[in-house]
C-alpha cells in the first residue's frame, strides 16, 4: 500500500496520545452513556477489541524496566525523572526492580495530571462552551463515533478535539494497549500504597490552553487532521512505532521522533509540537524543582517526549545546578 501524502499534523494524535489520554479518559467516562462502552466493543466486531488481558505466561513473568528513568541529584539528595508511555499492555502492569525501587527512595509521586485528584475531577466536569464544526466535519466526527461504537450522545457538549484524542484512545486498543495499563496509574497505585502523596505538575487549565487552539480553524483543521489519522488508520502505525521505542527506552529514536511521525512537515507545525512539547517543559521543570528544593525526593512521571528536544526536561535540571545521569535496563 503507498503511503497516503503527508498532511502536516496528521499525526497529532500520537503525540497528544502520548501526553493526554488520562485526562481524556477521565473527561469520556465522566459522560453520560459510556459505561457499557466495553459490552457493547465486545458484541459488535467492528468496534474497538475490549481492554486487553494478561496471558498467564505474562503473569508468571519476572517484572522488566520499561521506558527512560534519570536520576537528578542536588543539595545532597536525589530525585528522579520517569518518561512515560499513558498507554500500556496488560505485562506491563508490574514495575520494574530499578524502577520500583526509585519509587521507593521517593517522597512524592509527580505526575502531569493525577486524575484520582478531586479538584482535578471538579475541574473537569465544568461546563464549558460548546464547539460546533462545519457540517462536513461534523459528519465525518458522527461517522468515526459510529464505527468506534461510541454514542454520538455520550459526548454531550465535550470539544471535538478531545472528542477525537479519545477516538484515538479506543484506537490504541488494537494495538492490544488500553491506558488502564499506562505506567501513571500503575505507579500511582504503587505510590499510595506506599503512603506517598501524589501532586499534579499541570492544571487542567493549563493543559487545555496548550493542547486545545483558541482559533476555530485551527481547532476545525486538528478535527480534520485527526479524523484522516483515523480513517486510514495510519496512526496505528505510529503509536505501534512509538510503544516499541518507549518500552525499549530508545532515546535516540524519540529524539528522531519529527522524522518518522509524519508530523511536522511546515512551521505551522513544528510551532504546534513545540507547543504541545517544549513550552510546557519549564514549568514541567520548574514544579520538579520547586519541591525537590522544599526537601523533597521527587519521582516525576511525565510523557516521554518530554525528555526530548532542546528543552528537554534532563537538560533543564542540569542547567538549574542537578547532576542529572541515564540509568539504563540490562535485559
Amino acid at each position: 500500500m503507498s503511503r497516503p501524502p503527508r498532511q502536516g499534523r496528521e499525526h497529532w494524535g500520537a503525540q497528544l496520545l502520548a501526553d493526554l489520554v488520562a485526562t481524556v479518559r477521565i473527561l469520556a467516562l465522566a459522560l453520560c452513556g459510556l459505561g457499557s462502552l466495553a459490552a457493547t466493543a465486545m458484541a459488535a466486531p467492528a468496534c474497538p477489541p475490549p481492554p486487553p488481558t494478561a496471558t498467564a505466561q505474562a503473569l508468571k513473568a519476572a517484572p522488566r524496566d520499561r521506558g527512560l528513568l534519570w536520576r537528578a541529584t542536588r543539595e545532597g539528595r536525589s530525585s528522579y525523572l520517569f518518561g512515560t508511555l499513558h498507554v500500556g499492555k496488560p505485562e506491563w502492569r508490574r514495575l520494574g526492580p530499578k524502577t520500583a525501587a526509585a519509587l521507593r527512595q521517593a517522597d512524592v509521586l509527580a505526575l502531569e495530571i493525577d486524575i484520582q485528584d478531586p479538584g482535578v475531577t471538579e475541574a473537569l466536569a465544568r461546563p464549558r462552551p460548546a464547539a460546533r464544526l462545519p457540517e462536513a466535519l461534523q459528519q465525518r466526527l458522527l461517522k468515526a463515533l459510529k464505527q468506534a461504537c461510541v454514542p454520538a450522545e455520550s459526548m454531550g457538549e465535550l470539544h471535538p478535539v478531545w472528542q477525537v484524542t479519545y477516538l484515538s484512545v479506543l484506537e490504541a486498543r488494537w494495538l492490544g494497549m488500553d491506558p488502564a495499563f499506562a505506567q501513571e496509574q500503575l505507579l500511582a497505585a504503587q505510590a499510595r500504597r506506599q503512603g506517598l502523596p501524589v501532586v499534579s505538575l499541570e492544571t487542567v487549565a493549563t493543559q487545555t490552553q496548550a493542547l486545545v487552539p483558541e482559533a476555530e480553524a485551527d481547532s476545525n483543521q486538528l478535527v480534520a487532521q485527526a479524523l484522516q489519522q483515523l480513517e486510514d488508520h495510519s496512526g496505528r502505525r505510529v503509536l505501534r512505532r512509538l510503544a516499541r521505542v518507549w518500552e525499549t527506552g530508545d532515546v535516540a529514536a524519540l529524539e528522531d521522533y519529527e522524522q518518522w511521525c509524519e508530523c511536522g512537515a511546515d512551521a505551522s507545525d513544528r510551532a504546534f509540537m513545540r507547543r504541545l512539547n517544549d513550552d510546557r517543559n519549564p514549568r514541567l521543570a520548574d514544579g520538579i524543582e520547586a519541591r525537590h528544593a522544599q526537601g523533597q525526593r521527587v519521582f516525576a512521571a511525565v510523557g516521554a517526549l518530554h525528555m526530548t528536544g532542546p528543552l528537554a526536561l534532563p537538560r533543564l535540571l542540569r542547567e538549574r545546578g542537578f547532576v542529572v545521569e541515564r540509568i539504563r535496563w540490562r535485559h
